[in-house]
């Protein structure tokens, strides 16, 4: 997307927080920068204590660590501030990632968030719709069931491929003034 558009393209380190018995089931997400965000609604109805969200969001922070010296190497972050940020996602399960990013640019001083999105369910498009300035997506029907069902082939993206895919970027599009 960085590519066709020309704009420069840097990578935001978010990690989903699953809960305690289902690391699937996302009860917040952490982005670079401190961001933590929680579906409290999911976390009472759960009843996640607060001990328990401290143990997952320690370790979703020490690999959102890992990720990002990884993927970044001595690349220091693209400065956001008084810019127009396009956050780009494979999809939309719960929200929380997304949400977790929109904060995390938000911070960083961007002047407008947009979120471009292939699928995601109407539900969690709304919620998203309340922190970005706009969210593109191509699908949001109302029966969701799974991420996975819009793909082919939805297996995991290795740190190898990410850090291919960064670093054939580099020389591709203009740097952020």
């Amino acid at each position: 997307m960085a590519r066709v558009l020309r704009v420069p393209l840097d990578v935001l380190a978010v990690r989903k927080l699953g809960t305690p018995w289902e690391r699937e089931l996302a009860m917040g997400a952490v982005a670079s920068g401190d961001v933590q965000v929680l579906d409290l609604s999911m976390v009472k109805q759960l009843c996640v204590s607060s001990e328990a969200i401290q143990e997952v969001a320690a370790a979703g922070l020490k690999e959102l660590e890992r990720q990002e010296r990884l993927y970044r190497g001595n690349r220091p972050p693209l400065s956001v501030a008084g810019k127009t940020v396009i956050l780009v996602d494979d999809s939309i399960a719960t929200g929380a990632c997304i949400l977790a990013a929109v904060a995390a640019v938000r911070r960083q001083g961007a002047t407008r968030v947009v979120v471009a999105i292939p699928v995601a369910p109407a539900t969690a498009c709304s919620a998203v719709r309340m922190e970005a300035d706009e969210v593109i997506s191509v699908a949001e029907p109302e029966k969701f069931l799974a991420v996975s069902q819009w793909y082919e082939d939805f297996s995991q993206t290795s740190d190898d491929e990410v850090c291919a895919l960064l670093g054939s970027s580099d020389s591709s599009a203009p740097h952020a003034a």
